[in-house]
C-alpha cells in the first residue's frame, strides 16, 4: 500500500468515529435541558401558592359619648359636681383596662373609647332644652339629668327620641306612663313609705296603742312636692298613722324654719317627712334641736328624709345634733371599706385623684349612673356594631336589657326594662346614732305610686 492510501484510510477511520459519535452528544444536551425546565417550573410553582384566606382587616376605632347635663350651677352644685368627677374616673378605667368593674369579668371592645360629654345646665328648664339638641346633635345615644326641674321638660323629648336617661331625680312624673328616664335609687314616695314602715314597728314595740302622727315637712320645690300626691297620703292612713298635714320649706332657707317646726310640735307630730338636700336639711334640724325637738329632746319626734339629704353629708357636718334623723335610699358611707364598691371609689381616688380627692357621697352616684350608661352601650354593642349605634339601638338592646347589674353594693342590684325603670327591689334606712351612720336595714320598694 502506497503512503497516500495508507493516509487516506487512517482519515476515513477518523471521519467515520466522529459521525457516530455525533447524534450520543445532541441527546444527551437535550435532555438536560429538559430537566432544567421542569426543575425550574416546580420550585416556582411551590414559591408563591394561592392564598386561601383573605388578610385581615384593621378594626376601626370608635368613641361613644356618656354624661348628658349636669346642674354645677345651683342649689345641686355641690352634689352635681361629685356627679361629674364620677363620670369622668369610671371613663378612665374602662379606657385604660376594658374592663367594667373589679367584680365583673365582662369586658369592654377594645376599639371603642368612651368620653364624657356635658354641659352646665344651671337648673334651668330653657338652658337644659338648648343642651339637650346640641349634645343630641353631636352623636350622643344616652343621656342624663340632675333635677326634677330639668326632667319635665326634657322627659317627653327623650321618650320621643327613644334615648335612655339616667337620673339624680326620682318622682312619680318618671312612671306617668314609665318612659326613658332611668334610677338607680327609689322614687321619694317609696323612700318615704319605707321609712313610715320602719317607724311603726319601733312604735308598736315600745308599747304604744294609739296611731302615731305624721305630717310632710319638705321642700318648696318640685322635688319637695312630688310627695305629696293622694297614693302617698292614703298608704299612710292604710298601714295605721293620723295624717296631721304639711309644711312646706324653701329648698335652701335664708332663715330657720321656726314657724313650720313650731307647727309640728303644736299638732302633735310624731314623724315628720320630706324631701330636703343637705342645704336644707342641715339647718331644719339645726333649728329643731335649738326648739328641743329630737327622739333625744323634750318633744320626741323623729324626722325621715329621701336620699338627697344622704347621711354620709350630714353626719359629718352635723354631729351628735344630727342624731335621730333616718334617710331612705341614699348610698353607704365611703368608711365601709368592706364593700367591693367602696374599695372601688378609693382604687379610683388613689390613681386619679391622689392630690385631690372628692369625698362627696354623690361620687358613688356618678360611677353608678356612667355604669349603667356603659352597660347599655356593652350590651347594645352584643347586637349592632359601634359605629352603627342609634339611640333606640341603645335603649332596646341596651337599657331594657340590664338585668341584676352589680355596683359592687354601692346600691342593691339594678335591673330596667320597658315598665320597670326604677332599677332596685330594695333600699337601705341609715340613722345617725352618736354622730355616726348606722344601717339600720334593707326594707322592699313599695310601689306606693300606682303608674298606669
Amino acid at each position: 500500500m502506497t503512503k497516500f492510501r495508507l493516509f487516506f484510510a487512517v482519515s476515513l477511520v477518523i471521519m467515520l468515529a466522529v459521525l457516530a459519535a455525533l447524534p450520543a452528544c445532541t441527546t444527551e444536551k437535550t435532555t438536560t435541558a429538559t430537566a432544567t425546565k421542569t426543575a425550574t417550573a416546580t420550585v416556582t410553582t411551590t414559591a408563591t401558592p394561592a392564598p386561601t384566606t383573605a388578610p385581615p382587616t384593621a378594626v376601626k376605632p370608635v368613641t361613644l359619648y356618656i354624661g348628658g347635663t349636669f346642674a354645677l350651677t345651683g342649689a345641686y352644685a355641690e352634689d352635681t359636681a361629685a356627679v361629674l368627677a364620677g363620670f369622668q374616673d369610671y371613663a378612665k378605667y374602662v379606657n385604660e383596662n376594658k374592663k367594667l368593674a373589679p367584680w365583673r369579668t365582662e369586658t369592654f371592645p377594645a376599639n371603642v373609647n368612651l368620653e364624657v360629654l356635658w354641659r352646665d345646665d344651671e337648673l334651668k328648664p330653657e338652658k337644659a332644652l338648648s343642651i339637650y339638641d346640641e349634645l343630641k346633635a353631636k352623636g350622643m345615644l344616652v343621656y342624663r339629668i340632675s333635677a326634677s326641674q330639668t326632667a319635665l321638660p326634657l322627659m317627653g323629648l327623650l321618650n320621643d327620641d327613644r334615648i335612655g336617661a339616667t337620673s339624680m331625680a326620682a318622682g312619680p312624673y318618671l312612671l306617668s306612663p314609665p318612659k326613658t328616664i332611668f334610677t338607680n335609687y327609689p322614687l321619694y314616695t317609696d323612700e318615704l313609705g319605707a321609712i313610715a314602715n320602719w317607724y311603726l314597728d319601733t312604735w308598736k314595740k315600745a308599747g304604744n296603742t294609739a296611731k302615731p302622727r305624721v305630717a310632710y315637712i319638705t321642700a318648696d320645690s318640685a322635688s319637695g312636692r312630688s310627695i305629696d300626691i293622694p297614693e302617698m297620703e292614703a298608704y299612710l292612713k292604710k298601714i295605721g298613722y293620723e295624717f296631721v298635714g304639711k309644711q312646706f320649706v324653701p329648698m335652701v332657707p335664708t332663715t330657720p324654719p321656726t314657724t313650720q317646726l313650731s307647727w309640728l310640735k303644736e299638732n302633735k307630730v310624731d314623724l315628720a317627712l320630706g324631701w330636703m338636700i343637705n342645704p336644707g336639711s342641715q339647718p331644719t334640724i339645726k333649728e329643731a334641736v335649738r326648739l328641743g325637738m329630737g327622739t333625744n329632746l323634750d318633744y320626741k319626734i323623729t324626722f325621715g328624709f329621701s336620699a338627697p339629704s344622704h347621711l354620709a353629708v350630714f353626719a359629718p357636718a352635723m354631729g351628735t345634733l344630727g342624731d335621730g334623723v333616718v334617710v331612705a335610699g341614699s348610698y353607704p358611707p365611703l368608711t365601709h371599706k368592706n364593700l367591693p364598691g367602696i374599695a372601688f371609689y378609693d382604687q379610683l381616688q388613689a390613681k386619679y385623684r391622689a392630690d385631690k380627692p372628692v369625698t362627696h357621697i354623690m361620687y358613688l352616684a356618678g360611677i353608678v349612673e356612667a355604669m349603667i350608661q356603659t352597660e347599655a352601650l356593652r350590651l347594645a354593642m352584643l347586637k349592632v356594631p359601634a359605629g352603627q349605634l342609634k339611640p333606640v339601638d341603645v335603649l332596646e338592646y341596651g337599657f331594657y336589657q340590664i338585668k341584676n347589674l352589680s355596683t359592687g353594693d354601692m346600691t342593691p342590684p339594678l335591673t330596667f326594662g320597658p315598665s320597670d325603670v326604677e332599677g332596685a327591689d330594695v333600699m337601705r334606712i341609715d340613722q345617725v346614732q352618736n354622730g355616726q351612720v348606722v344601717l339600720l336595714g334593707n326594707y322592699p320598694i313599695l310601689g306606693i305610686y300606682k303608674h298606669e
